[in-house]
């Protein structure tokens, strides 16, 4: 029986055999992201910097110094993660600040990792404390303190780990302690991409996705895409279902016109979320300044949400401007909404001489 079942499996070659067959090179799930820094665009200064930390680490054989990033939603803090564990080649291992609620959850990730294997935590600000008492020691020293018993009987045991290296991505990376903050030895902000760097992505994603692109419809799309790869990326997905459905199946400047006109995303990228949050500070707050909390209040929306998602791309382009006394509207956010400001100036200043008499 068994000689038989060995016959079968060289007759039918593919069903058990050592080599590698195209079943085996089949991805599951089409991945735009890079997979090494010659494949990455912008952030030259950072990938220069990470590029060196890496090549001398590989000369002296030691892992690398520990990371973080710090940046907007969507710049590619994941995918410089990615791409640091592939030219190092070591494992990767994801988490997130919120899924890590009690020590353990953290100490059982950090025992199972190896010589400079990469542990990335996404958000890493929102670390509980007592979850982040327990990276202090694994950071500094490469163990973790275990205490056994209560009371008299309490013992500690110290815990040898492999040396790691920690890429810790944030948001928001002012409330970070200052004892975590540190302990990195690598800091790197990432900004806002040009639209020359996002039409290079653009074009690189529609070969990828089987999806030609035109050259303007690459730089139309480029525009509205809110200086972010992954708004990029998205976005062309929904031009391309749009131009398959009503059009040749080419991404256009007039497809991703009219497919973004489906989106509610205007010229310069702007959600409806965007023009709202614009809109209450002109309307309601008579051009500001005016306190997030009250905006927020105002549009029903978490303040996060405005103030990590919203607030920082409206910054980069000067349509808002944040003042001691809060956020005001500027002149540039009047003439995109095509709001005259003069007439809301004037309504002002009638309605406040008005309530002194």
């Amino acid at each position: 029986m068994s000689n038989d079942i060995l016959s079968f499996s060289s007759d039918k070659k593919g069903v058990v055999t050592s080599e590698q067959t195209r079943e085996d090179q089949v991805v599951d799930i089409v991945s735009l992201r890079p997979t090494s820094f010659d494949e990455y665009v912008g952030q030259k200064d950072a990938v220069e910097t990470l590029k060196i930390a890496i090549q001398a680490a590989k000369m002296r054989k030691e892992p690398l110094d520990h990371i973080l990033l710090h940046g907007p939603p969507g710049l590619g803090k994941t995918t410089v993660s990615h791409i640091i564990a592939n030219e190092m080649e070591k494992e990767l291992t994801i988490t997130s600040g919120p899924t890590l609620e009690k020590g353990g959850d953290l100490v059982g990730i950090l025992t199972h990792l190896g010589d400079g294997d990469i542990l990335f935590i996404d958000e890493i600000h929102r670390i509980p404390k007592v979850v982040e008492e327990f990276l202090y020691p694994a950071m500094e020293d490469f163990a973790v303190d275990f205490v056994f018993d209560k009371g008299i009987h309490a013992r500690s045991h110290r815990y040898r780990l492999k040396q790691f290296v920690l890429v810790g991505a944030t948001t928001r990376v002012g409330l970070l302690s200052a004892p975590l903050r540190d302990r990195f030895g690598i800091f790197r902000t990432l900004d806002f991409y040009s639209i020359e760097e996002l039409v290079v992505i653009i074009k690189r994603s529609g070969e990828i996705l089987n999806t030609p692109v035109s050259d303007r419809g690459a730089a139309e799309l480029a525009k509205r895409s809110r200086g972010t790869p992954r708004v990029a990326n998205r976005l062309l997905k929904r031009v391309r279902d749009f131009s398959q459905v009503r059009s040749d199946g080419e991404v256009t400047q007039s497809s991703v016109r009219s497919a973004l006109v489906l989106e509610g995303i205007d010229s310069l990228g702007l959600t409806p979320l965007d023009r709202n949050y614009l809109k209450t500070i002109i309307e309601f707050y008579k051009g500001g300044p005016v306190g997030i909390e009250a905006i927020s209040a105002t549009l029903q929306e978490e303040n996060d949400t405005l103030v990590d998602v919203v607030e920082p791309f409206l910054l980069k382009i000067g349509l808002v401007l944040r003042t001691s006394s809060g956020r005001k509207a500027s002149e540039k956010a009047y003439q995109h909404l095509k709001i005259n400001q003069r007439d809301r100036t004037d309504k002002s200043n009638g309605s406040s001489w008005k309530g002194k008499i």
